[in-house]
């Protein structure tokens, strides 16, 4: 390595951007209440990515370490315990691209279903089906959006100790599962619920995993290998051999056929591998210690989980939601989080720092326990309201902790509520925008949340752990400490908008930004494009028939584009059988005859598929251009000219036409795109169309 490189990667891990000059072990372990800093977490990677725009994999899931110029500070070294000596290397042009190559060798993650983007109910945990009920409920009538309930594990038993691997419902505690999973529906929220990999001697199943010899064995491999652990005396479920494979994913068939949408898989590291244990992989024919094949349990359990539920539900899109796993663990449609983080400031700090991390090697969806997991004696309310509003910027929503003190808003004060429901309420609007993200990522690997060095690979941004990229658009800075007046926010060149005041900022500088608890810093970049629909209580009711598209105007970008895609939202052929549409948004701007002009197009695009079902073929659109100079002349959309209206009154009760608001400097344009306007057959709706609107 040349003195200059940083390096990236190798999992999840709490050290900052750079992580040149360490020596890391590479051994998933859980770190419970973890705060600033941390070593070993729960999902290591044997992979490093270089700013020189190159990615190492050491393809060895073995026990190890991986030296980053520690030892001699111009050499990168992996070592295992066993195992092979297999490197994989790809490069690139940029880090978008390098990320591209490196996923098209490890695997894509699969398109999740779009209730996943939504608001996830979840705690350590919910301990009967009353509670369970009344807790949705209670969002309901509360209007803050929910799509998921996610069980913990006294589904399958009433006390934490003596019951895992029970893997089914306790009738005391949940005596109708079944009327409970219909109630649910009906409330339009899909449920979780919790399995681990570990069979305890109390189980009500342990005699049936010893006669279907789904258990790992002792090193010599003549008996069970049983040990003690937190949750009782247990067997580990052998992941890697055939026949608990076999046993496992009936299991999983089970749990999907009772209607249950989702599947959590905790404790995979797994938090407990005796060194003395011996597995069957199956399919290579051959036995292997713990410490061998220590970090690939997890992706091996993800595959099954995937192969399980593919069998039951092979239409529907699965939600997995594990926290170890290996290199390629996204193609099994992993959605990782960041362990039992510490409920404090400390624990906040380093969540883009994770996120970021993780999504450089594939694992996008990587996320937090929203408002923190472990400990706490007291609500802090600032800091959950902070942590909450940082989870609308990643990738998966879910507020989960220690039942002692509520993770869930419904339970907290007025104001908190009110703070909390606007920001998921938010969640739910910019769902264009987060669906489409997710697109791009199961096409390229490029992932939701993004390092500042992809916007400006300057040092000032290279080791930035605060402040991120949200897809294309979006920057936004971490509040993670108490009692603040205002932020520093370091800013890129280019122009940038505050979303909440829309003041323009020019960058190339950092800011003093002043705070409240209703927001936290967020900029939208100069000549993006922000589609945003109408605010939802869950994504069962999501539509594009009405579509804001909101334009920050930049002078010095002369043209600018934008993609939003659509599907069903769960169908996992969609993009396979081109069952999708796209919609195509460019803008640019010139000048004729002294006169500033901008020219929009909206086109439609379909797969091959010609859509899918309840795609709309009429929409209504709502056009916001910030930062436009001066008053327009006319505008026109789809070769017609439409009423320019002299006051904001008269344009809120008009189908269609525009507003100039000469104070802020803003455009508002609706119409609907139907056949009214674009003269247009029922049959060329399901075609590729085009429409035009110009501004002079």
């Amino acid at each position: 390595m040349d003195e200059t490189e940083r390096l990236m990667g190798t999992g999840e891990r709490v050290l900052g951007m750079d992580r040149r000059g360490h020596k890391l072990p590479l051994y998933n372990r859980a770190h419970y209440g973890y705060g600033t800093h941390s070593e070993q977490m729960n999902f290591s990677i044997p992979a490093v990515m270089s700013s020189k725009k190159y990615i190492v994999l050491y393809d060895n899931p073995a026990k190890g370490f991986i030296d980053l110029g520690k030892t001699e500070s111009d050499i990168l070294q992996f070592e295992s315990d066993g195992g092979r000596q297999a490197y994989i290397v790809v490069a690139g042009n940029d880090y978008p691209d390098l990320i591209h190559q490196y996923v098209k060798v490890t695997g894509t993650q699969p398109l999740p279903p779009l209730w996943a983007f939504g608001n996830h109910a979840s705690r350590f945990g919910y301990r009967n089906q009353t509670e369970v009920v009344e807790t949705i409920k209670s969002f309901r009538e509360k209007d803050i959006p929910v799509d998921s309930i996610i069980l913990d594990l006294y589904w399958f038993g009433k006390d934490i100790q003596g019951h895992m691997g029970n893997l089914e419902w306790d009738k005391s505690t949940f005596p109708d599962p079944n009327a409970m999973l219909s109630e649910l529906n009906d409330l339009k929220v899909k449920t979780s619920l919790i399995t681990e990999p570990f069979i305890l001697n109390t189980s009500s199943r342990w005699q049936e995993a010893i006669e279907n010899n789904v258990l790992t064995k002792n090193i010599t491999g003549d008996k069970v290998k049983t040990y003690d652990f937190y949750f009782g005396h247990t067997g580990l479920i052998d992941v890697f051999s055939n026949d608990a494979q076999d046993w496992f994913k009936t299991i999983y068939r089970d749990i999907a056929a009772q209607g249950v949408s989702g599947v959590w898989g905790d404790l995979g590291e797994p938090e407990v591998h005796p060194a003395d244990m011996l597995h069957t992989l199956s399919e290579a024919g051959i036995t292997a210690s713990a410490n061998e094949v220590h970090n690939a349990f997890g992706h091996q359990w993800a595959k099954l989980v995937n192969e399980g539920l593919n069998e039951a539900m092979p239409n529907e899109r699965q939600f997995i939601l594990m926290r170890s796993g290996f290199a390629g663990s996204q193609r099994y449609g992993m959605i990782p989080w960041t362990g039992d983080v510490s409920r404090s400031w400390d624990g906040l700090k380093p969540q883009p720092e994770l996120t970021m991390q993780m999504g450089l090697l594939g694992l996008a969806y990587t996320h937090s326990d929203l408002g923190g997991f472990a400990g706490g004696d007291a609500f802090d309310k600032e800091m959950y309201i902070r942590w909450l509003q940082y989870g609308v910027f990643q990738p998966i929503y879910r507020p989960h902790a220690q039942d002692n003190i509520a993770p869930e808003p419904i339970f907290h004060d007025e104001e908190t509520q009110q703070i909390i429901k606007r920001f998921i309420t938010l969640r739910y609007q910019l769902l264009p925008y987060l669906y489409s993200m997710a697109y791009q990522n199961s096409m390229t690997g490029l992932p939701l949340m993004r390092p500042m060095f992809f916007e400006n690979d300057t040092p000032e941004f290279q080791t930035e752990t605060q402040q991120f990229m949200w897809g294309d658009a979006f920057l936004v800075k971490l509040v993670a400490e108490p009692n603040l007046a205002s932020i520093k926010v370091k800013l890129p060149k280019g122009q940038w908008t505050d979303f909440w005041s829309k003041q323009v900022y020019q960058g190339g500088q950092e800011i003093e930004y002043p705070l409240s608890l209703n927001t936290i810093p967020v900029f939208v970049k100069g000549g993006s494009i922000v589609p945003i629909t109408n605010a939802i209580m869950t994504t069962a009711d999501y539509s594009t028939e009405s579509l804001n598209l909101d334009v920050y105007y930049d002078q010095s970008q002369l043209s600018i584009t934008a993609t939003i895609y659509n599907d069903d939202g769960i169908s996992q052929d969609s993009l396979a059988t081109g069952k999708f549409e796209k919609l195509v948004v460019n803008g640019a701007a010139h000048q004729l005859k002294g006169r500033l002009r901008y020219a929009m197009s909206l086109e439609r695009q379909l797969g091959a598929g010609n859509g899918y079902p309840g795609m709309p073929l009429n929409r209504t659109f709502n056009i916001t251009v910030n930062h436009w100079p001066t008053m327009p002349i006319s505008i026109d959309v789809a070769g017609a000219e439409i009423a320019l209206f002299n006051s904001k009154q008269e344009f809120k009760l008009a189908q269609r036409g525009a507003f100039y608001n000469k104070a802020l400097q803003r455009i508002e344009i609706k119409f609907d795109w139907n056949a009214d306007i674009r003269g247009a057959s029922a049959a060329k709706k399901l075609a590729n169309d085009k429409m035009m609107m110009t501004i002079r």
